[in-house]
């Protein structure tokens, strides 16, 4: 129930580097003016979960309830709220606060804002520890929630919501959406299974990089991506040197970036999305030589992630999700660890997350 002090709210929380999540139970602040508040009913687990659970990003905040690909719907809604009303199906990413008035706010570039606010490992405006969707209800601004498709599956697009907007971001700002044009997407996994899907609906040659070639047939009669190049075969290496136009890198484990260069044309983009737990090693004479760029991007602002599940739901694009109960949560972190995941756990919050029994 809603009072001065916030709402009872009930999830799953790591409580130290150990990464091991238990139910936890904490308030969440009482609907503002402008809050919308909804019923979680599923939440996509990223890679990012674990990092944060485990206290590999940074310093953690303690209790840690993660998750930001977070769908349900609307409960409450506040005073002044326009946007949504009772009983609309919402999305909330990997943010849920920015200041608004600088200057990458006014370009819809909310993850740039120096106030960001994330939706976990932050502190929101309220001066508490924000905390994720593994849990049974969110509270958010508005202006940071996103309408979802009719048409769009709840538990295949949660992901899209950071799995899709780190890619369709940067493939956008990037110019590697152009009809026509050839893609390499490195790395088959959470992010990467999606920019092939975004790649093919764009109308893309896309050709899929690995180290492991069993993933071949997955990426070829699956995912629908035309090629698929063995990274660690010299033979297929050399010979597929300067056939693409720009690569999206979606690994985030350390590894070699320098090969890749050979595999672009003059001009061409390696963009980086991934996050390697060691920072990578570039030479730059290649790209002096190739006139070519290494970029990388954030997440998506509010308004391009809304583009972009449009886009998704006229493309019928989802990612591919096994949806896991609640308490399967802390092995489901053992095989993401693995990569024994294809291509996303998503939990299913609705049916599975209980309030634990009071002491």
């Amino acid at each position: 129930m809603a009072g001065e002090d916030g709402v009872k709210t009930f999830g799953w929380a790591a409580r130290d580097t150990s990464g091991i999540l238990s139910p936890f139970e904490f308030t969440r602040r009482a609907t503002g003016a402008k809050d919308v508040r909804f019923k979680v009913l599923f939440c996509g687990i990223c890679h990012t979960d674990l990092g944060a659970a485990r206290g590999d990003l940074g310093l953690p905040i303690y209790p840690l309830v993660p998750g930001h690909e977070i769908v349900g719907f609307v409960t409450e809604i506040g005073k002044q709220v326009t946007r949504f009303k009772v009983g609309d199906k919402v999305g909330v990413g990997c943010f849920v606060g920015s200041c608004r008035s600088c200057e990458q706010c006014s370009n819809d570039l909310e993850p740039y804002c120096p106030k960001n606010i994330m939706t976990y490992l932050s502190i929101g405006e309220d001066g508490a520890p924000t905390h994720g969707g593994y849990s049974n209800e969110m509270v958010v601004d508005e202006h940071f929630a996103i309408r979802w498709p009719e048409n769009l599956p709840l538990d295949g697009g949660a992901p899209l919501l950071c799995a899709g907007s780190s890619v369709y971001s940067p493939m956008m700002y990037y110019g590697l959406n152009k009809p026509g044009s050839h893609l390499g997407v490195v790395g088959l996994g959470g992010l990467g299974h999606v920019a092939v899907k975004f790649a093919k609906a764009w109308g893309l040659t896309v050709t899929v990089i690995s180290t492991s070639a069993r993933k071949e047939e997955e990426a070829i009669n699956h995912l629908g991506a035309d090629k698929f190049l063995v990274s660690t075969d010299p033979q297929q290496m050399q010979e597929a040197t300067g056939t693409l136009d720009g690569i999206i890198d979606t690994v985030s484990a350390f590894h070699p970036v320098m090969p890749l260069f050979g595999l672009l044309k003059t001009h061409g983009k390696l963009v980086v999305v991934g996050a390697p737990n060691k920072p990578l090693e570039v030479d730059i004479l290649p790209l002096i030589i190739g006139r070519k760029m290494m970029g990388s991007s954030a997440a998506a602002g509010i308004k391009e992630t809304q583009e972009m599940i449009d886009f998704a739901a006229k493309h019928n694009i989802t990612a591919d999700v096994e949806v896991i109960p609640a308490n399967y949560v802390n092995k489901a972190m053992e095989r993401l660890e693995k990569g024994d995941v294809r291509y996303r756990f998503v939990i299913d919050i609705g049916n599975t997350l209980v309030a634990a029994p009071s002491t």
